[in-house]
This record gives structure tokens, sequence and C-alpha cells, in this order.
């Protein structure tokens, strides 16, 4: 990871989860929250005016799901997002549709923390793709 903050977009209808998200990046030194959105629709404005690096989405959101916001994020010519899927739903519910719609990782809102964060954005940062890498 580059000496530059890795810049955050939360998306959660909830702002107890979204303050709680914030306090959890506060604590990774190179991570950055430069906006949140509470609806798919805003998520995608904003994903587009802001360019984050990395975004957490929530998958139950008002006017459009999170895995229909991503897939229209991804669609938006982004380059290097990273989407990281949330829910309060168990892993084996949404775990393969996260990852079919374009997210990197997908993380149930009660195993959220720092740990779980770093290592989703490192899992999804390009590897050695020389020949035996």
């Amino acid at each position: 990871m580059s000496s530059q903050s890795v810049r955050i977009l939360i998306v959660d209808d909830q702002e107890p989860f979204r303050a709680a998200a914030r306090d959890v990046i506060e604590m990774i030194d190179s991570f950055e929250v430069v906006g949140e959105a509470e609806t798919g629709a805003e998520s995608v404005e904003a994903a587009l005016a802001l360019r984050p690096d990395l975004i957490l989405m929530d998958i139950n959101l008002p006017d459009m799901d999170g895995l229909e916001a991503t897939r229209r994020i991804l669609e938006g010519n982004l380059n290097g997002v990273v989407v990281v899927a949330l829910s309060t739903y168990e892993r084996e519910r949404y775990e393969a549709r996260a990852v079919q719609s374009g997210a990197a990782a997908y993380i149930p809102k009660s195993e959220f923390g720092p740990d779980q964060l770093l290592a989703a954005w490192k899992a999804a940062q390009p590897h050695d793709t020389s020949p035996g890498g």
C-alpha cells in the first residue's frame, strides 16, 4: 500500500452503523472517510463525484439495493475502486451474490472491524502476475 490515504465512501441507511464504521476507519492510519450515502442512488452519485478507493456498501438500502448499486458503480469507469459488501444477514445468504455483483469481499456487520477491513482491502489489491507469481 502506498503512503497515500485510502479514500473511503460509507454507504448505509443507518446512521449508527455509519458512525461505527467511521470509528473503525479512524483506527487505521492510512484510511480516511471522504463521504457517506444513505441510499443506493446516493451511493452511485457519490462514488462518481468523489472517486473513492474503497466503498463500504450495505446490501439493504432504500430505493436500490447495494448489489445493484455496486453493479452501477463498477460500470461507471471508476478505475480500481474496491467495493466491500456489508450486511446483517449471514454470510451464506449474500456472499456469493455480492461477489457476482462485483464486490471484492463480503463482511457481515457483526464481524466488521479494522482487521477485517484491512484484510478485504489487501486481498483486493493487484497481485504479482508474472510467470510463476
